[in-house]
């Protein structure tokens, strides 16, 4: 039986290869920059985040606490408990809060200037999927699957950005040669790309 490549279909394709999608992930990316820029400069300009982190120290105590039955604690999972509780007794908050709020300073920037965007989106998944660990839904799971999205959609996200001039310049860490523009820019997808395949 001979090896066969199966095909994305057209409307992943669409979203995903195409540059003409490439106006949604600008919104995506708008949208989602912002609300890390404006999350990050909030804690960037705080002093209980900034000086000594005492900000994210309540944060960790308040998550890390166990209250009597029938009360459910904030963090599900005993395993993120005892690596908070670990990062706490440690003082690692002193400079784990500045580390959180450029951070996200620093994802929400890339985001809307489309520079490495699907490392900027990986970033901001990462951050989400830990808040969410640690017992704070709030915004974080609509943030987290915008960010998945545009992690998905990392070779058209950054069409309206940066990353059209920089990801043809750097290329793939899997093919080491510089890409070539057009292979930034996929193909449209034709009307005969969209009929089944048998």
């Amino acid at each position: 039986m001979a090896a066969r490549t199966i095909q994305d279909p057209p409307f992943a394709r669409f979203l995903f290869d195409n540059t003409s999608s490439s106006w949604i992930w600008l919104l995506a990316r708008l949208y989602l920059g912002w609300q890390w820029l404006q999350a990050g400069w909030h804690k960037v300009t705080d002093p209980a985040w900034m000086n000594g982190g005492t900000a994210l120290q309540g944060f960790w105590a308040r998550a890390v606490a166990v209250p009597d039955p029938p009360a459910k604690p904030a963090i599900t999972y005993g395993w993120y408990r005892e690596f908070l509780t670990f990062l706490l007794e440690g003082g690692h908050y002193t400079w784990f809060a500045k580390l959180i709020a450029v951070g996200e300073v620093l994802i929400g920037a890339a985001l809307i200037l489309g520079l490495l965007t699907g490392f900027a989106a990986f970033a901001g998944a990462f951050l989400n999927f830990n808040f969410m660990l640690a017992g704070t839904a709030s915004t974080n799971p609509v943030l987290f699957t915008l960010a998945i999205l545009l992690l998905m959609a990392w070779k058209v996200a950054g069409y309206w950005g940066v990353d059209r001039w920089l990801l043809p310049a750097l290329g793939t860490p899997w093919d080491r040669r510089p890409a070539a523009p057009e292979r930034f820019e996929p193909e449209p997808v034709s009307p005969a790309d969209e009929r089944p395949r048998v």
